[in-house]
């Protein structure tokens, strides 16, 4: 799980001198492949009988380093027991975590005179055992790693197990390995079913439990035949930590529900939860996400130096548990259109777990029902909110204003105590948070009663940052509101003149009160963006302020390349041998947006794959106007031309450029808006 080249952040960290691999690694994007049909007598889930060994009932909890140390000093036995130490101290182990589990470089690069693998002498210098045996002793389970080639993925070159399996399957037994991650690097083009196989049969002669995991990167479709290989195998490239990896490999992970069960589930990769590249909202979207998955919870920040947030992330119980819940139910798809997603997993009560996933950079309405999601018919439902720890009733409405990259996590259950709840309410806003310095904007809050029950003594109320002015401009009290009826109230925001350009917290607060007289407090976190006029005239993209950009790798480019990671590292715009000299380089998958204030005509410019990455790469281009798609190009290949698009955005307040993956993932997805223009 190393990465050596940083412009290929969503591989399987090849690190290679020379690793013989086949074709790009599957990262995910917004393409997302249709299911290969089972074989005959079998369904999909059950393409090949589950290891019968009771191990990983569960999705496998625990910690693995790579993702807060990769190959770096600090990555020792010091390391190793600490962060076992904090498993018991923080209740991780109490929550459900038990492997503490190592990654590349805990090995010599060589083999003993024997044939043996030696652990660092300077890293480990009690050997492996010695730390097996610690974190046996505080109740956990100890991890390895190693790659099913002839050596591992970092370019130190550590030694791999191709035509050692057996010897060093005798030895991680003997030291006390309780699970062994298997990696993909450098496997001279052996067939993977075959490699995966054998390490199989080497850890099922040692007689020892041993957790088997396949990193092959979801190269061949792991899911087809590995249910009796291994207890779970990757299904995409490597997580890297910032929304958009997070949300490609997402996507990729989701239509494989079908093939996950208990001792075989499906590995989207190590959570990036507190390693600081995303923000609290998408950490707890991303744990959520995962959990609906029924995907190995498997921590990669350095506990020793978390936040509580990070830690209240990992510790939310109710959230774990479904993650853990024994039918083993990956969740599916229920609706996801305009980025605004609806996952439901069944639970073994017969509840079901519902995600209302925001991918959008603004708050958006999310709503399915009881009957959606796989609910029986019933007068109302008990409606458990997982991150707020409150239970209400619904009448069937499964709803809420979900913040821009957030997640609401519900349980929702046919329950005949539904009564003893009050009633759900969902806080929204109409109108665009979009506001000019010094002018008035109107907006008006609306607080619904989704219940079975009424919500009584209903109010709203409205905040912004100090200096502004907020005012009502119809009632903001209602003293009932039946089931689906709504309490809407005007507001006048007005930002100061000379206030910069920028985004800002609203804050919409409402109470009511259940007919048993309970009262509910309920907060809606909302962004206003003060934006200035759009230029008239014809202005090139990639000199104007954006609203938002999110990119699948590094930031968004102003008038170079995407580069790699790091900001300012691109090159001059290249598609097919034709430099621009403005525009937008991105990596999907990519998102800007631009306020046009109803006040621009056209959006042109020239698309397609940026030469820097040679032969690779596969987008597709789209502008959106308001939610709205007005132009798209389909998948373009580094082998075309520059595609001329032209968009017509007339009367939209808000335009969108989004560049999504060719279908194969979003390994150098290098894209360029070439000349990008705007006119007003």
């Amino acid at each position: 799980m190393r990465r050596l080249h940083p412009h290929t952040p969503h591989t399987t960290r090849r690190r290679v001198a020379g690793a013989l691999t086949a074709g790009l690694l599957c990262a995910a994007g917004l393409a997302v492949p249709a299911l290969a049909a089972p074989t005959a007598g079998t369904t999909a889930g059950t393409t090949a009988p589950a290891l019968a060994d009771g191990l990983a009932l569960t999705p496998p909890m625990g910690f693995n380093n790579w993702n807060s140390t990769h190959c770096r000093a600090e990555f020792n036995e010091s390391m190793v027991k600490g962060i076992a130490d904090l498993f018991v101290e923080k209740g991780l182990k109490d929550a459900g975590y038990q492997y503490v589990n190592l990654d590349d470089c805990w090995a010599l690069p060589n083999r003993d005179a024997d044939g043996k693998l030696v652990p660092d002498p300077v890293r480990f210098p009690n050997g492996i055992k010695a730390v097996a045996d610690y974190v046996h002793s505080k109740g956990l389970k100890l991890g390895v790693y190693t790659s099913a080639g002839t050596k591992t993925c970092n370019s130190a070159g550590f030694p791999g197990a191709l035509g050692h399996e057996y010897s060093d399957a005798r030895q991680f037994a003997d030291w006390g390995v309780d699970y062994l991650k298997y990696d993909n690097c450098n496997n001279q083009g052996v067939d993977a079913k075959s490699r995966y196989t054998t390490m199989r049969d080497a850890l099922r002669a040692t007689g020892r439990p041993i957790v088997y995991s396949i990193c092959e990167w979801g190269q061949n479709n792991p899911w087809e035949w590995a249910a009796d290989v291994g207890h779970l195998w990757r299904t995409t490239g490597d997580i890297s930590d910032n929304w958009g990896s997070m949300l490609g490999i997402l996507k990729k992970n989701l239509p494989l529900a079908p093939y996950a069960g208990p001792g075989h589930w499906n590995d989207p990769d190590m959570l990036e939860v507190g390693n600081g590249g995303m923000t609290d909202t998408e950490y707890r979207s991303h744990f959520s996400m995962w959990s609906v998955m029924a995907a190995p919870l498997l921590i990669g920040s350095d506990l020793r130096k978390a936040s509580q947030a990070t830690f209240d992330v990992l510790d939310n119980k109710e959230v774990i548990a479904v993650d853990q819940d024994p039918l083993g139910k990956q969740g599916t798809v229920v609706s996801s259109d305009g980025g605004r997603w609806v996952v439901a997993k069944e639970m073994t009560d017969g509840s079901r777990a519902v995600a209302l996933f925001n991918e959008t950079g603004t708050a958006q309405h999310i709503s399915t029902d009881a009957e959606a999601v796989g609910l029986p018919h019933a007068p109302a439902y008990t409606l458990r909110d997982l991150w707020q720890h409150r239970s209400y009733n619904t009448a069937g409405t499964i709803s809420a204003t979900v913040p821009a990259h957030g997640t609401v996590l519900v349980r929702v259950s046919a329950d005949r105590r539904w009564a003893a709840h009050p009633p759900a309410v969902e806080l929204g806003l109409d109108g665009s948070p979009l506001v000019e310095a010094g002018k008035p904007a109107a907006l008006t809050s609306v607080v619904t009663d989704l219940g079975r029950t009424p919500a009584l003594r209903v109010s709203a109320h409205l905040t912004a940052p100090e200096g502004w002015t907020v005012k009502a401009t119809s009632r903001t009290t209602s003293a009932l509101l039946p089931t689906g009826r709504s309490l809407r109230t005007g507001w006048s925001v007005t930002a100061p003149a000379g206030t910069p350009t920028g985004s800002y917290d609203l804050t919409l607060k409402a109470s009511h009160r259940s007919p048993t007289g309970v009262r509910v407090d309920s907060v809606l976190p909302l962004t206003a963006s003060v934006v200035a006029p759009p230029p008239s005239g014809t202005s090139g993209l990639g000199d104007l302020p954006w609203l938002s950009a999110t990119n699948g790798y590094g930031p968004v480019e102003r008038n170079t390349s995407n580069g790699e990671s790091a900001a300012g590292d691109g090159h001059p715009l290249t598609i097919g041998g034709v430099v621009y000299a403005k525009g937008l380089g991105v990596h999907a998958e990519s998102a800007v947006e631009y306020y046009t204030g109803r006040a621009c005509t056209t959006v042109t410019a020239d698309v397609g794959v940026d030469d820097e990455k040679g032969t690779k790469g596969t987008v597709a281009f789209a502008i959106w106007a308001d939610g709205r798609e007005v132009a798209s190009t389909g998948v373009l290949t580094n082998a075309m031309p520059a595609q001329s698009v032209s968009a017509d955005v007339t009367g939209a307040q808000v335009v969108r450029l989004v560049v999504t993956d060719g279908g194969d993932g979003i390994d150098s997805d290098h894209a360029d808006w070439g000349n990008a223009q705007l006119s007003c």
